[in-house]
């Protein structure tokens, strides 16, 4: 009784790792990450207005088809990533991303910065650099820390009625992003 006892609790103890270690793998093993659906659109150290989603099409990333979105895929090994632009008179946010999708660093129109957005990321190296003050940045610039190299910045802009989208999207399609100075 005992011997058998011992057989089921171990098979239980063995079964439980061998499905801890498989959902632990299997985003590891996803081939249609996040990151390689924006790596497709050609977003590099470049701003890339996203097409407007309309009802009944496919919705890969999950946006709100009310809001006008900008994308800029970055890589922090290259050096500082800027962000600089005028933004259109009415709500917007930017949120930056690392590779897996998590928000690491975000901010609106509300928090006092007003409508121009000067924006330096910089991973744990650079920003070493920075408070040694051995790299120089524009005063005013607000300065984020990423813990991954790989970031992408979103900035979603929400018209306050449909027929401004089109002005909307021009300002954000003029926000300079990536990893060179403003």
């Amino acid at each position: 009784m005992i011997r058998t006892l011992l057989w089921l609790f171990g098979g239980a103890l063995l079964g439980g790792i061998i499905h801890i270690v498989v959902i632990l793998a299997l985003p590891a093993l996803a081939d249609d990450t996040l990151w390689r659906r924006i790596s497709v659109l050609d977003a590099r150290d470049k701003m890339v207005v996203l097409p407007q989603i309309l009802p009944g099409t496919p919705n890969p990333l999950g946006l709100d088809p009310d809001l006008a979105y900008g994308l800029c895929q970055i890589d922090l090994t290259a050096g500082p990533a800027y962000l600089s632009g005028i933004m259109p008179d009415g709500f917007w946010s930017v949120a930056l991303f690392d590779s897996q999708g998590t928000i690491t660093y975000s901010t609106t129109n509300r928090d006092g910065i007003g409508q121009t957005l000067e924006m330096g990321i910089f991973n744990a190296d650079q920003t070493r650099l920075l408070a040694r003050q051995q790299l120089d940045i524009a005063e005013g610039l607000l300065v984020v820390e990423s813990a991954s190299n790989d970031v992408f910045i979103l900035v979603r802009l929400a018209p306050p009625h449909q027929a401004m989208r089109q002005r909307f999207e021009a300002d954000l399609a003029r926000v300079a992003c990536g990893t060179r100075t403003p």
